[in-house]
Protein backbone atom coordinates (compact mmCIF):
# COMPACT_ATOMS: atom_id res chain seq x y z
CA UNK A 1 0.00 0.00 0.00
CA UNK A 2 0.85 3.69 -0.66
CA UNK A 3 1.31 5.32 2.64
CA UNK A 4 -0.51 9.12 1.83
CA UNK A 5 -0.74 12.19 4.08
CA UNK A 6 -2.83 15.36 3.73
CA UNK A 7 -1.91 18.79 5.12
CA UNK A 8 -4.34 21.07 4.72
CA UNK A 9 -7.51 20.51 6.10
CA UNK A 10 -10.09 22.63 3.94
CA UNK A 11 -11.98 22.30 1.23
CA UNK A 12 -9.16 21.16 -1.33
CA UNK A 13 -7.98 18.58 1.60
CA UNK A 14 -11.40 17.13 1.62
CA UNK A 15 -11.62 16.70 -1.91
CA UNK A 16 -8.33 15.10 -2.14
CA UNK A 17 -8.95 12.94 0.61
CA UNK A 18 -12.78 11.53 -0.74
CA UNK A 19 -10.87 10.58 -4.04
CA UNK A 20 -8.13 9.09 -2.18
CA UNK A 21 -10.88 6.84 -0.68
CA UNK A 22 -11.68 5.39 -3.70
CA UNK A 23 -7.63 4.45 -4.90
CA UNK A 24 -7.09 0.65 -3.79
CA UNK A 25 -3.48 0.92 -3.33
CA UNK A 26 -3.03 4.17 -1.12
CA UNK A 27 -3.96 4.52 2.55
CA UNK A 28 -4.66 7.74 3.73
CA UNK A 29 -3.12 7.69 6.81
CA UNK A 30 -2.04 10.99 8.82
CA UNK A 31 -3.61 14.31 8.03
CA UNK A 32 -2.12 17.40 9.45
CA UNK A 33 -3.57 21.34 9.81
CA UNK A 34 -2.29 24.40 12.04
CA UNK A 35 -5.94 23.70 13.93
CA UNK A 36 -5.79 20.11 15.36
CA UNK A 37 -9.60 20.32 15.35
CA UNK A 38 -9.86 20.06 11.74
CA UNK A 39 -7.52 17.16 11.58
CA UNK A 40 -9.06 15.46 14.28
CA UNK A 41 -12.12 16.04 11.97
CA UNK A 42 -11.14 14.77 8.98
CA UNK A 43 -9.87 11.58 10.40
CA UNK A 44 -13.04 10.66 11.95
CA UNK A 45 -14.88 11.99 8.20
CA UNK A 46 -12.33 10.01 6.18
CA UNK A 47 -10.87 7.13 7.65
CA UNK A 48 -13.07 6.30 10.67
CA UNK A 49 -10.69 7.70 13.49
CA UNK A 50 -7.75 5.62 11.89
CA UNK A 51 -5.77 8.36 10.53
CA UNK A 52 -3.57 10.10 12.98
CA UNK A 53 -3.45 13.69 13.20
CA UNK A 54 -0.59 16.76 13.13
CA UNK A 55 -0.03 20.14 14.11
CA UNK A 56 2.26 20.79 11.57
CA UNK A 57 4.26 18.86 8.60
CA UNK A 58 7.39 18.51 10.61
CA UNK A 59 5.80 16.77 12.87
CA UNK A 60 3.86 14.40 10.38
CA UNK A 61 7.11 13.57 8.45
CA UNK A 62 9.15 13.19 12.15
CA UNK A 63 6.89 10.69 13.55
CA UNK A 64 5.56 9.05 10.24
CA UNK A 65 6.86 7.16 7.44
CA UNK A 66 4.86 8.55 4.30
CA UNK A 67 5.42 7.68 0.54
CA UNK A 68 3.10 10.41 -0.82
CA UNK A 69 2.32 14.07 0.62
CA UNK A 70 -0.75 15.74 -0.48
CA UNK A 71 -0.48 19.76 0.08
CA UNK A 72 -3.95 21.56 0.46
CA UNK A 73 -2.47 24.38 2.24
CA UNK A 74 -2.73 28.23 1.88
CA UNK A 75 -0.15 29.22 -1.47
CA UNK A 76 2.12 30.44 0.43
CA UNK A 77 3.13 26.93 2.59
CA UNK A 78 2.92 25.40 -0.93
CA UNK A 79 6.69 25.42 -1.67
CA UNK A 80 8.44 25.43 1.79
CA UNK A 81 6.36 22.29 2.62
CA UNK A 82 7.07 20.83 -0.85
CA UNK A 83 10.70 21.20 -1.17
CA UNK A 84 10.83 19.97 2.82
CA UNK A 85 9.46 16.74 1.93
CA UNK A 86 10.71 16.34 -1.46
CA UNK A 87 14.28 16.75 0.43
CA UNK A 88 13.05 13.47 2.65
CA UNK A 89 12.72 12.06 -0.97
CA UNK A 90 8.99 12.12 -0.63
CA UNK A 91 6.26 11.95 -3.70
CA UNK A 92 4.55 14.99 -3.66
CA UNK A 93 0.99 16.04 -4.95
CA UNK A 94 0.28 19.82 -4.55
CA UNK A 95 -2.50 22.23 -5.07
CA UNK A 96 -2.18 25.02 -7.28
CA UNK A 97 -0.51 27.46 -8.06
CA UNK A 98 3.20 25.69 -7.56
CA UNK A 99 4.42 28.94 -6.57
CA UNK A 100 3.68 32.67 -5.93
CA UNK A 101 7.07 34.15 -7.46
CA UNK A 102 9.26 33.45 -10.05
CA UNK A 103 12.14 32.86 -6.97
CA UNK A 104 9.95 30.00 -5.37
CA UNK A 105 8.77 28.33 -8.73
CA UNK A 106 13.05 28.21 -9.57
CA UNK A 107 13.44 27.11 -6.10
CA UNK A 108 10.72 24.28 -6.43
CA UNK A 109 12.52 23.56 -9.71
CA UNK A 110 15.55 22.87 -8.51
CA UNK A 111 14.54 20.80 -5.37
CA UNK A 112 12.27 18.55 -7.35
CA UNK A 113 15.28 17.42 -9.78
CA UNK A 114 17.45 17.04 -6.78
CA UNK A 115 14.70 14.60 -5.04
CA UNK A 116 13.95 10.96 -5.47
CA UNK A 117 10.59 12.03 -4.81
CA UNK A 118 7.78 13.21 -7.85
CA UNK A 119 5.83 16.31 -8.00
CA UNK A 120 2.66 16.78 -9.29
CA UNK A 121 0.65 19.51 -9.70
CA UNK A 122 -3.02 19.85 -9.22
CA UNK A 123 -4.49 21.31 -12.80
CA UNK A 124 -7.19 19.19 -12.77
CA UNK A 125 -9.55 20.80 -15.44
CA UNK A 126 -6.81 19.39 -18.17
CA UNK A 127 -8.92 16.19 -17.58
CA UNK A 128 -12.30 18.02 -17.60
CA UNK A 129 -14.59 15.56 -20.06
CA UNK A 130 -14.98 19.11 -22.15
CA UNK A 131 -11.45 19.86 -22.25
CA UNK A 132 -10.81 16.18 -24.04
CA UNK A 133 -13.42 16.62 -26.60
CA UNK A 134 -11.74 20.18 -27.68
CA UNK A 135 -8.36 18.23 -27.88
CA UNK A 136 -9.99 15.72 -30.01
CA UNK A 137 -11.54 18.18 -32.58
CA UNK A 138 -7.86 20.22 -32.91
CA UNK A 139 -5.93 16.74 -33.17
CA UNK A 140 -8.56 15.89 -36.45
CA UNK A 141 -7.66 18.51 -38.14
CA UNK A 142 -10.49 19.79 -39.74
CA UNK A 143 -11.18 23.12 -37.83
CA UNK A 144 -7.56 24.11 -39.29
CA UNK A 145 -4.86 26.59 -37.31
CA UNK A 146 -5.99 28.49 -34.46
CA UNK A 147 -6.30 32.15 -35.37
CA UNK A 148 -7.24 33.21 -31.87
CA UNK A 149 -9.46 32.49 -28.57
CA UNK A 150 -11.03 34.37 -25.43
CA UNK A 151 -11.51 33.37 -21.96
CA UNK A 152 -14.17 34.24 -19.64
CA UNK A 153 -14.19 33.14 -15.80
CA UNK A 154 -16.89 35.50 -14.06
CA UNK A 155 -17.80 34.17 -10.33
CA UNK A 156 -18.93 35.24 -6.72
CA UNK A 157 -16.58 35.63 -3.65
CA UNK A 158 -17.72 37.79 -0.57
CA UNK A 159 -16.61 38.98 2.72
CA UNK A 160 -17.80 35.61 3.77
CA UNK A 161 -15.06 33.75 1.67
CA UNK A 162 -12.27 35.94 2.87
CA UNK A 163 -13.28 36.09 6.37
CA UNK A 164 -13.54 31.92 6.62
CA UNK A 165 -9.67 31.85 5.59
CA UNK A 166 -8.05 35.00 5.49
CA UNK A 167 -4.85 34.82 4.18
CA UNK A 168 -7.28 34.62 0.72
CA UNK A 169 -7.48 38.61 0.79
CA UNK A 170 -3.40 38.81 1.84
CA UNK A 171 -1.32 39.51 -1.16
CA UNK A 172 1.76 38.12 0.69
CA UNK A 173 -0.09 34.70 1.53
CA UNK A 174 -2.38 34.57 -1.61
CA UNK A 175 0.17 36.18 -4.39
CA UNK A 176 -2.99 37.00 -6.42
CA UNK A 177 -6.72 36.98 -6.50
CA UNK A 178 -8.82 36.09 -8.91
CA UNK A 179 -6.02 35.05 -11.70
CA UNK A 180 -4.09 33.18 -9.52
CA UNK A 181 -7.12 31.34 -6.43
CA UNK A 182 -9.52 31.17 -9.27
CA UNK A 183 -8.97 31.54 -13.13
CA UNK A 184 -5.44 30.28 -13.69
CA UNK A 185 -7.18 26.51 -14.58
CA UNK A 186 -8.90 28.56 -17.27
CA UNK A 187 -5.84 30.44 -18.28
CA UNK A 188 -4.16 26.81 -18.06
CA UNK A 189 -6.44 25.35 -20.76
CA UNK A 190 -6.31 28.37 -22.98
CA UNK A 191 -2.46 28.66 -23.16
CA UNK A 192 -2.47 24.33 -23.56
CA UNK A 193 -3.77 25.39 -27.32
CA UNK A 194 -2.24 28.80 -27.72
CA UNK A 195 0.91 28.38 -26.37
CA UNK A 196 3.62 30.39 -25.13
CA UNK A 197 2.59 34.75 -25.46
CA UNK A 198 5.25 37.00 -27.55
CA UNK A 199 3.36 40.15 -25.92
CA UNK A 200 1.47 40.47 -22.74
CA UNK A 201 -0.92 43.59 -21.68
CA UNK A 202 -3.22 43.24 -18.09
CA UNK A 203 -5.33 45.71 -15.93
CA UNK A 204 -6.11 44.47 -12.59
CA UNK A 205 -8.50 46.18 -10.11
CA UNK A 206 -10.51 45.13 -6.50
CA UNK A 207 -14.29 46.16 -7.51
CA UNK A 208 -16.68 45.06 -5.16
CA UNK A 209 -14.48 44.60 -1.66
CA UNK A 210 -12.14 47.68 -1.53
CA UNK A 211 -11.63 47.76 2.02
CA UNK A 212 -11.75 44.50 2.98
CA UNK A 213 -8.64 42.74 0.82
CA UNK A 214 -5.52 43.31 -0.74
CA UNK A 215 -5.65 40.84 -4.20
CA UNK A 216 -7.41 42.02 -7.56
CA UNK A 217 -11.10 40.57 -7.72
CA UNK A 218 -11.11 41.66 -11.57
CA UNK A 219 -8.55 41.00 -13.98
CA UNK A 220 -8.19 41.32 -17.92
CA UNK A 221 -5.33 40.43 -20.21
CA UNK A 222 -4.85 40.75 -23.75
CA UNK A 223 -1.82 38.46 -25.13
CA UNK A 224 -0.71 38.05 -28.60
CA UNK A 225 0.99 34.78 -29.13
CA UNK A 226 2.26 35.06 -33.35
CA UNK A 227 2.39 38.52 -35.40
CA UNK A 228 2.85 39.13 -38.94
CA UNK A 229 -0.38 39.03 -41.48
CA UNK A 230 -2.15 37.21 -39.62
CA UNK A 231 -1.16 37.15 -36.00
CA UNK A 232 -3.13 34.91 -33.23
CA UNK A 233 -4.20 37.06 -30.38
CA UNK A 234 -6.50 36.50 -27.19
CA UNK A 235 -8.66 38.01 -24.81
CA UNK A 236 -8.95 37.06 -21.19
CA UNK A 237 -11.53 38.01 -18.47
CA UNK A 238 -11.99 37.00 -15.05
CA UNK A 239 -13.73 38.31 -11.74
CA UNK A 240 -15.42 37.27 -8.44
CA UNK A 241 -17.76 40.72 -8.44
CA UNK A 242 -20.22 39.04 -10.36
CA UNK A 243 -23.62 37.42 -8.97
CA UNK A 244 -22.74 34.35 -9.18
CA UNK A 245 -20.87 31.09 -9.99
CA UNK A 246 -21.07 31.11 -13.87
CA UNK A 247 -19.97 28.42 -15.96
CA UNK A 248 -16.39 28.54 -17.40
CA UNK A 249 -16.46 29.92 -20.86
CA UNK A 250 -13.41 29.69 -23.71
CA UNK A 251 -13.61 30.24 -27.25
CA UNK A 252 -11.16 29.21 -29.94
CA UNK A 253 -11.60 30.79 -33.24
CA UNK A 254 -9.91 28.72 -36.49
CA UNK A 255 -9.41 28.82 -39.84
CA UNK A 256 -12.18 26.29 -40.99
CA UNK A 257 -14.92 26.81 -38.10
CA UNK A 258 -14.85 27.60 -34.08
CA UNK A 259 -15.31 25.55 -30.85
CA UNK A 260 -16.73 26.92 -27.73
CA UNK A 261 -16.40 25.13 -24.00
CA UNK A 262 -19.21 26.51 -22.14
CA UNK A 263 -19.33 24.51 -18.97
CA UNK A 264 -20.33 21.40 -19.48
CA UNK A 265 -20.92 21.49 -23.12
CA UNK A 266 -18.54 22.07 -26.37
CA UNK A 267 -20.43 23.51 -29.33
CA UNK A 268 -18.82 23.91 -32.45
CA UNK A 269 -18.75 24.14 -36.60
CA UNK A 270 -16.63 23.20 -39.12
CA UNK A 271 -16.96 24.94 -43.30
CA UNK A 272 -18.50 21.10 -43.83
CA UNK A 273 -21.45 21.23 -41.45
CA UNK A 274 -24.61 23.16 -41.87
CA UNK A 275 -25.51 23.90 -38.05
CA UNK A 276 -23.85 23.84 -35.33
CA UNK A 277 -22.98 20.67 -33.00
CA UNK A 278 -23.51 20.67 -29.75
CA UNK A 279 -21.62 18.03 -27.26
CA UNK A 280 -22.78 17.27 -23.64
CA UNK A 281 -19.92 16.25 -21.24
CA UNK A 282 -23.33 14.48 -19.05
CA UNK A 283 -22.99 15.40 -14.76
CA UNK A 284 -19.72 13.91 -13.26
CA UNK A 285 -19.61 12.65 -9.45
CA UNK A 286 -17.99 15.58 -8.71
CA UNK A 287 -16.01 15.46 -5.61
CA UNK A 288 -15.72 19.44 -5.15
CA UNK A 289 -18.20 21.97 -6.77
CA UNK A 290 -19.32 21.85 -10.19
CA UNK A 291 -18.11 24.77 -11.27
CA UNK A 292 -14.38 24.05 -10.68
CA UNK A 293 -14.72 21.34 -13.16
CA UNK A 294 -14.96 17.36 -12.68
CA UNK A 295 -11.37 16.40 -13.16
CA UNK A 296 -10.38 16.24 -9.61
CA UNK A 297 -10.25 11.81 -9.99
CA UNK A 298 -8.94 11.68 -13.13
CA UNK A 299 -6.02 14.20 -12.16
CA UNK A 300 -4.90 12.02 -8.86
CA UNK A 301 -5.81 9.00 -10.15
CA UNK A 302 -3.03 10.01 -12.83
CA UNK A 303 -0.52 10.28 -11.01
CA UNK A 304 -0.45 7.57 -8.83
CA UNK A 305 -0.92 5.56 -12.13
CA UNK A 306 2.07 7.14 -13.21
CA UNK A 307 4.10 6.43 -9.82
CA UNK A 308 3.70 2.63 -10.56
CA UNK A 309 4.49 2.50 -13.60
CA UNK A 310 7.33 4.73 -13.80
CA UNK A 311 5.65 6.95 -16.97
CA UNK A 312 5.86 10.55 -17.55
CA UNK A 313 3.32 12.29 -15.34
CA UNK A 314 0.89 14.85 -17.90
CA UNK A 315 0.89 17.43 -14.48
CA UNK A 316 4.59 17.66 -13.67
CA UNK A 317 6.05 20.80 -12.74
CA UNK A 318 8.13 21.84 -16.22
CA UNK A 319 4.45 20.98 -17.86
CA UNK A 320 2.99 24.16 -16.09
CA UNK A 321 5.74 26.16 -16.68
CA UNK A 322 4.10 28.18 -19.36
CA UNK A 323 0.79 28.66 -17.59
CA UNK A 324 3.17 30.05 -14.50
CA UNK A 325 5.30 32.09 -16.23
CA UNK A 326 2.82 33.70 -18.46
CA UNK A 327 0.58 34.43 -14.97
CA UNK A 328 3.58 36.06 -13.68
CA UNK A 329 3.61 38.15 -16.94
CA UNK A 330 -0.16 38.93 -16.76
CA UNK A 331 0.30 40.21 -13.00
CA UNK A 332 4.07 42.09 -13.80
CA UNK A 333 2.37 44.06 -16.45
CA UNK A 334 -1.16 44.88 -14.45
CA UNK A 335 0.72 46.36 -11.56
CA UNK A 336 3.45 48.41 -14.04
CA UNK A 337 1.33 49.46 -16.29
CA UNK A 338 3.27 48.48 -19.23
CA UNK A 339 3.76 45.14 -21.64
Amino acid sequence: MVRVGIIGCGNMGAVHARVLNKIEQTELCVFADVYMKRAEEYSGRFSEGQAKVFHSLENMLEAEDLDVLHICTPHYCHVPMAIEALGKGLHVFMEKPPAISREQFEKLFAASRQSTGRLGICFQNRYNETTRKVNELLAKGVLGRIKGGRAFVTWHRDEAYYRESPWRGKLREAGGGVLMNQSVHTLDLLLSWLGRPIRTEATMINHHLKEGIEVEDTLEAYMVFTEGEEPVRASFYATTAYAADAPVFVELICENGFIRLDGNTVQYRTKEQEGLVVWNAGQPDYPGKAYWGGGHEACIRDFYRCLESGKTYGNELTSVQNTFYTMMDIYDSARSGRR
